[in-house]
């Protein structure tokens, strides 16, 4: 078998067989085919796309390739959930309570944030004492016994998808549905979940900027779920703005845990019941959205979910205090208001220059080595459909540097402004099954 004829049989729109896949998959992963082979391989995959099981064929490819996490022992059926990424994404932090609550357990694997999208692992890391390395016999523990856990991936997961992944991204083939797909599908295939929620945003600040690129990604990630065994629901939600107010680490932590309190902003509440009411669902919990969705505002209002919070950071060697007071987190010495140019409403807060803005103040790394400063980001005083006169303060910066003034200007750039009331576009757009 040679690469060059699979290359020239997908340039002629023609099927793969499961050995042809396998055959570059594993040949690319130990280096025994070439960038510009496999960069050919993926332009041909581009333009003429792949079949259902090609797809499938794929992700199992990329999955074998590395580690593959055994969860068998953890009883009940566990549920994994996935963003597509997006900017103030604290989501994964508010789930995980809410969920564990209702009995369904949760095996969560989170990663850190690079460029301007932020991390799940390095949010929780802004808590004192918060330790993301468990081993694997203390991670299945904990969820046997509190029902959730949360660790960073293993460094073996998919090695695969991660190589394919860094030549897509200079090869200028990452927007392709079947290799995003993939991607994704793969990861949570091998962190051995029996079931998927993902969360699939839409808009500007995401990778998916309208409803239908959006539908056709989730329709093939749920496609791919259901065919390798793992009953999966895709919930598309709006990203036309960073989700909540706070976009950085710990102010990320502290909204979170406003969130858990009942209290906080609309969108991020709403998106977070809303992805934990499809995993008790999914987890078997409830048999209607409804009944999920009810029981979990109670929980919200008797303080259960606040106070799983706390448990799971002392679990995991955090200071639970920080849940109560959170004074007790990393701040930031300065807080610079980024003031608006003229009166209008907002009609859109572009998510990348917001990301990019906490990133430039420290919240974020440019370089899969920089430290972080878990007291920077960017607090949101207005959202889309807010009036806004002139000299009104847009966000604040929240900075332990005095060297802001290009954190300023991404900030200043991300709201859109325009003197006619704009449309409301709700949190939830749509939901594939």
């Amino acid at each position: 078998m040679r690469i060059l004829d699979i290359i020239n049989k997908k340039k002629k729109g023609e099927e793969l067989t499961r050995e042809e896949i396998y055959f570059f998959v594993q040949g690319y992963t130990k280096g025994k085919i070439k960038d510009y082979q496999m960069s050919a391989l993926l332009m041909a995959i581009y333009f003429k796309g792949m079949k259902d099981k090609e797809i499938n064929t794929l992700t199992m490819a990329m999955v074998e390739s590395g580690d593959q996490i055994d969860l068998s022992s953890i009883e009940g059926i566990k549920v994994d959930k996935h963003s597509t990424g997006g900017v103030g994404d604290k989501v994964s932090l508010i789930i995980i309570p809410l969920v564990a609550a209702l009995g369904v357990p949760v095996a969560k694997m989170s990663g850190r944030g690079l460029g301007h999208t932020g991390g799940t692992i390095d949010k929780l890391e802004s808590i004192p004492g918060f330790n993301i390395e468990l081993t694997m016999e203390k991670f299945i523990e904990n969820v046997n016994k509190y029902k959730m856990a949360i660790v960073g991936q293993t460094g073996n997961l998919t090695p695969a998808d991660k190589k394919i992944y860094a030549l897509r991204d200079v090869t200028g083939t990452i927007d392709s549905v079947p290799l995003i797909a993939s991607s994704i599908m793969s990861k949570k295939i091998a962190s051995g979940s029996d079931a998927i929620v993902l969360d699939v945003k839409v808009g500007s600040g995401a990778f998916m900027k309208t409803l239908d690129e959006a539908r056709n990604l989730a329709r093939e990630m749920v496609s791919i779920g259901k065919g390798l065994g793992r009953n999966t629901i895709a919930v598309l939600t709006n990203m036309n703005e960073p989700l909540g107010h706070e976009v950085g680490n710990a102010n990320e932590v502290k909204e979170a845990i406003e969130a858990l309190s009942g209290k906080g902003s609309k969108d991020l509440l709403n998106v977070s019941v809303t992805i934990a009411s499809y995993m008790a669902l999914l987890g078997g919990a409830f048999d209607s959205l409804e009944k999920a969705e009810n029981r979990i505002y109670e929980i919200i209002e008797d303080g259960t979910a606040l106070n799983l919070f706390a448990d799971l950071v002392e679990i995991q060697g955090g200071n639970r205090q920080c849940v109560y007071d959170t004074d007790l987190l990393p701040s930031a010495k300065l807080n610079i208001p980024v003031i608006a140019k003229k009166k209008g409403y907002v009609h859109e807060i572009k998510a990348e220059e917001i990301g990019t803005s906490a990133m430039l103040l420290g919240a974020g790394r440019s370089e899969k080595e920089d430290l972080l400063d878990y007291g920077a980001g960017v607090s949101l005083k207005k959202k889309v459909g807010d009036i806004v006169n002139k000299g009104d303060t847009l966000c604040i910066l929240l900075s332990n540097t005095d060297k802001y003034t290009n954190a300023y200007d991404k900030a200043l750039d991300a709201f859109v402004i325009d003197g006619e009331v704009p449309e409301k576009i709700p949190y939830i757009l749509d939901v594939i099954k």
